[in-house]
């Protein structure tokens, strides 16, 4: 018997890569060709296996640790043959034969082309059609990467950007907005195409290699898969999945771009890692509408329940009318926003007993201070708005007023030590809620910022569904649009809502005369079964003080 160091194989073009999962502990005894650790770059996941048989002794690296090219993974106890077998054997050549998976996806032949027109068209996004383009991301002439995103489209049930499938400068572009498509619909004609090598380097590919080369796992997957490469992810939406889903970073930041929550997709990989045509498939399913996520799930069930008709409720059936006996009419879908939407609002409406305060709170000082706070910073380009201290001094008060920042959990309630602050975004679409995640952890002008780039998504619908989950308080500002106080909806399971109209010049007595104030309303909704009357009142005058001499938010 020998003691025989494993180390770290040829695995290409690395430098260094994080050791993410160890397969073996000491005591086992391992077979050739068996993997002893999992390795992650930023691009790929890669298994470790063993150059030999024997019994694990003792690991040289852990969890977390850096490796590369001859790093000892571990010292492995081998028979005195099979060791001096292992010196004597020639070293592996430089590029192993592999064997493609079945699952390998294909290169488009357009893709092997050196150069001249190449058709760009849509890909296999599911089973769906006449899908609308709601927005066109390219030019004629701009330079083309692959799998770089030429357009959005949209059914009614999600949306997905559709990326290039080769490399080249954009010649012409065959769509417009408005524009409806389907699967094999022209999109573009590029000029000078990227070599076939380009595509090879990004297909998904599972393959087998020599003793001392490590199994590729998962590799950098294109945007869209060819259709050979598709796996219909499997998708339960009841299901609950403990700790983080099995994925790489690249995959998971793909999915983060996708919006789609990888708790809910199955991964095809091995050991049940996700793979980017994992989530490719999941986003075809729902699109297609052959899946639901939990959230859209969730957002859908109150109006399944009883429809719209109230007989759910109990309630006598809705009225039914033939409007065109009075008049002429014209009738417009309701967008997809507003349907999802108005769901959650028929369900907090009927199901929270909400009652709202209204107050009024001296702004004077506070306007003018905003004012010269972006005559001072006008090359910065952050302009900051009332907004912006509305979120930080409703932290303020959610510090000193825990049940505003909770939620109701069955006889529970669940007080959150966080502060995570939506705020009501109007859109062309309809109102959506982007959140500033950690507000007291940020000033002011980082919240403006943030503010600024959440609503820029948000009109152009491209906020995704974590940048709209997580809050814990919201507020509903209507700013310069006008009126004086109005009842927001609580956004379960929130527990209360701020709503805030148009700020306007006052006289407001001093004791002595009445002075000309800056004096701006507000509208406290909040659930009765958590908090009482007296509370409220009192969140609504710490607000107000709080708005009125900013600097009480220090204390």
């Amino acid at each position: 018997m020998s003691i025989v160091e494993i180390k770290v194989p040829d695995i290409g073009d690395f430098d260094e890569v994080t050791v993410i999962e160890l397969m073996v502990k000491v005591g086992d005894t391992v077979k050739a060709d068996q993997s002893l650790i999992t390795v992650e770059s930023d691009k790929a996941s890669m298994e470790i296996p063993s150059s030999h048989a024997g019994v694990v002794k003792g690991f040289q690296i852990a969890l977390g640790d850096k490796v590369k090219q001859g790093s000892v993974v571990l010292m492995l106890e081998v028979e005195g043959a099979a060791a001096s077998a292992v010196v004597a054997a020639p070293a592996p050549q430089a590029a192993a034969p592999a064997v493609q998976a079945p699952v390998a996806a294909t290169a488009p032949a357009a893709l092997a082309a050196s150069a001249g027109p190449v058709e760009v068209r849509v890909p296999d996004i599911g089973d769906f059609k006449d899908v609308a383009v709601i927005e066109i991301m390219v030019k004629p002439g701009d330079n083309i990467r692959i799998e770089q995103s030429l357009i959005t489209v949209e059914s009614d049930k999600a949306a997905m950007e559709i990326p290039s499938s080769a490399a080249g400068v954009l010649k012409e572009l065959k769509i417009k907005v408005g524009d409806k498509v389907n699967i094999g619909d022209l999109l573009a004609i590029l000029d000078g195409v990227a070599p076939a090598g380009a595509v090879a380097a990004s297909a998904v590919v599972v393959a087998t290699a020599s003793m001392a080369s490590p199994v590729l796992a998962v590799a950098s997957a294109p945007a869209v898969a060819a259709p050979a490469a598709a796996v219909v992810a499997a998708h339960n939406p009841g299901a609950l999945t403990v700790g983080l889903p099995h994925a790489s970073p690249s995959v998971r930041k793909f999915a983060r771009e996708l919006g789609v929550p990888l708790n809910e997709v199955k991964g095809s990989g091995l050991k049940g890692r996700i793979t980017d045509s994992d989530v490719q498939s999941f986003t075809r399913s729902v699109m297609s509408g052959a899946v639901q996520t939990l959230a859209a799930a969730a957002q859908a069930k109150p109006a399944a329940a009883g429809g719209n008709d109230g007989a759910g409720l109990g309630l006598i059936p809705w009225p039914k009318v033939d409007f065109t006996k009075f008049g002429p009419i014209e009738r417009k879908e309701m967008s997809r926003i507003k349907k999802i939407s108005g769901a959650n609002l028929l369900r907090n409406a009927i199901m929270i007993p909400a009652v709202t305060n209204h107050d009024d709170c001296d702004i004077t000082d506070l306007e003018a201070f905003r004012v010269s706070t972006n005559k001072e910073n006008e090359k910065s380009g952050v302009k900051v708005t009332m907004l912006a201290f509305l979120i930080k001094a409703c932290v303020a008060a959610l510090k000193k007023f825990p049940e505003f920042n909770s939620s109701l959990d069955g006889d529970a309630l669940i007080y959150k030590q966080y502060f995570h602050i939506g705020f009501a975004a109007d859109t062309p679409n309809g109102l959506m809620v982007p959140v500033i995640k950690d507000a007291d952890k940020k000033g002011i002008m980082q919240i403006s910022l943030e503010m600024g780039e959440l609503a820029k998504k948000a009109r152009d619908g491209k906020l995704s569904p974590a940048e709209m989950s997580g809050a814990s308080f919201t507020i509903s500002s209507l700013g310069g649009i006008g009126g004086r106080y109005f009842t927001p909806i609580i956004n379960a399971p929130e527990v209360a809502i701020l709503g805030v109209c148009k700020s306007t010049i006052q006289p407001i007595w001093d004791g002595k005369a009445f002075q000309p104030r800056l004096m701006l309303p507000l509208s406290l909704t909040w659930d009765h079964r958590v908090i009482d009357g007296a509370a409220a009142a009192r969140f609504n005058v710490y607000l107000g003080q709080i708005l009125g001499d900013f600097r009480r938010a220090l204390l």
